[in-house]
């Protein structure tokens, strides 16, 4: 497998819970945003599906919010005080999971395919998720391994 990589722009979601109606109908609140996010990626897709194992790894980049800079003349410098590290809402596991819900079925056949690696929040000038896809190594096998040992 080739490595893929590449960006989707706008504001990380998280995957939002189903949901079910009095009348006992089931939807998907998410369904939505997960089929505008594979538009924008499907651009990068493969040209078959994945079939073996893929690590996943996903750079999530929020906007700053307006608090994060300074006043006045200065008003386009951050704040010492400005955090590096996103630390709200949403989680990165419920990031991972809209991501791996969002390209189940095009870029690999199957999410239980899918190997997730650290899911890193940070702050930046390009709301968006930076999508890095590939095979397994012996490395990430011997980590998996380690964390495994008391």
């Amino acid at each position: 497998m080739t490595p893929i990589s590449f960006f989707v722009p706008g504001n990380p979601k998280g995957l939002k819970r189903h949901r079910s109606t009095k009348t006992g109908i089931h939807y998907d609140p998410s369904a939505g945003d997960k089929k505008d996010f594979l538009g924008k990626a499907m651009a990068n897709r493969p040209d078959e599906p994945i079939l073996g194992p893929v690590c996943l790894q996903l750079t999530c980049v929020f906007a700053r919010p307006k608090c994060h800079y300074r006043t006045g003349r200065n008003a386009h410098l951050l704040k010492e005080t400005a955090p590096y590290w996103y630390t709200s809402t949403p989680d990165a596991d419920n990031v991972l999971k809209f991501v791996g819900d969002a390209l189940n079925g095009i870029f690999w056949k199957d999410d239980r395919q899918v190997i997730p690696l650290p899911v890193y929040r940070v702050y930046g000038k390009t709301p968006g998720i930076q999508i890095h896809l590939r095979e397994p190594t012996p490395f990430d096998v011997q980590s998996a391994m380690l964390s495994l040992e008391p």
